[in-house]
């Protein structure tokens, strides 16, 4: 199953999330190698990237990816419309609007899912990405901002009058931030709501929890989140399940080992080995807890997260993964 906006079809149902330090170029090419799922830039914030500060610039890179989807951040209508100008003309095929967020760096300065709690500001937003936006919008949000204000099906319907094409929802309040358990069936209140497609986010991690979210959503697809640091694959395998009733072995050891050396190898381009050693970090340790277990791959992981070289990286996740081909190869 595809999903359609406008002139442009996703790869997937199955989407990953923008996630701020970890959807970057070289996870996003990772992931788009191994699996037909739809990925999303990190966060931008539009307003600096219009100003052309350089880190803002990396996070929207898109080289090779189609259909490129960039997120955009912001509070100020102004630097939305002219971010989604910059993101069409920078070879963005969908812009999708950032009102999830719930960091409190975000929510300070009332961007992310601040923006709920604001409704003109919302409603202005969503429309100035829309005009500076030759291709389709699209937008990403929560239930609402607490219990109390679960405005998620009134915002949907503004957005979709406005123009936009495809509403994402995590199944939490902003101020649950990703404590307890996402509500998928308070996601079906927005899909009643509006006759544009609804991904259900929040909580999936295999193909039994996509199947049961889209199943308590309505959902048209899933957005699948921290689950895949580590496992590019993992949104392959659920796409997988959720058309064929079956999930795929995790790929081989050698296979594995071919993937985490073709990321690093991006990573390390996109950064630099001095910052790309860091940067890549959070990555290795669920490369190593997706292989080892989190018990077994505790020390190994606290050992190569303390290394400042890139060689010395290579050479001990190679070891793992041959020692572990050694072994069932014996």
């Amino acid at each position: 199953m595809t999903i359609q906006l406008g002139d442009t079809v996703l790869n997937s149902r199955v989407l990953l999330a923008p996630m701020s330090g970890v959807t970057d170029l070289a996870f996003r090419q990772c992931v788009a190698k191994v699996s037909s799922a739809q990925v999303v830039s990190e966060m931008v914030a539009s307003e600096e990237w219009v100003k052309a500060r350089p880190d803002v610039a990396l996070r929207a890179e898109g080289a090779g990816l189609k259909p490129f989807m960039l997120q955009l951040a912001g509070r100020d209508p102004h630097w939305m419309r002219e971010g989604a100008r910059l993101a069409c003309e920078a070879g963005a095929d969908i812009v999708d609007i950032n009102m999830g967020c719930p960091s409190r760096k975000v929510t300070g300065g009332l961007s992310g899912s601040a923006l709920m709690r604001d409704a003109d500001l919302a409603e202005s937003i969503i429309a100035a990405t829309c005009e500076g936006s030759d291709k389709p919008v699209t937008l990403k949000m929560r239930l609402g901002w607490d219990e109390d204000s679960l405005n998620a099906p009134e915002l949907a319907c503004v957005a979709q009058g406005l123009g936009v094409q495809m509403i994402t929802v995590h199944g939490r309040t902003r101020c649950q931030f990703y404590k307890g358990e996402a509500n998928w069936h308070a996601v079906a209140d927005t899909v009643c709501a509006v006759d544009i497609p609804v991904i259900v986010n929040g909580d999936i991690i295999d193909g039994e929890t996509a199947k049961a979210a889209l199943a308590a959503s309505g959902a048209a697809g899933v957005m699948v989140g921290r689950a895949a640091v580590g496992r590019p694959w993992l949104l392959g395998q659920i796409e997988g399940f959720l058309d064929h009733g079956s999930w795929a072995p995790d790929p081989t050891p050698e296979a594995q080992w071919q993937i985490f050396r073709d990321w690093y190898a991006a990573c390390l381009a996109l950064y630099g080995d001095y910052l790309g050693v860091r940067v890549g970090r959070k990555h290795i340790a669920g490369f190593i807890e997706s292989y080892l277990g989190v018990q077994g791959g505790r020390q190994m992981r606290a050992d190569i997260c303390r290394s400042h070289n890139p060689e010395v990286v290579l050479g001990a996740m190679q070891k793992m993964y041959e020692t572990q081909v050694e072994e069932v190869a014996a």
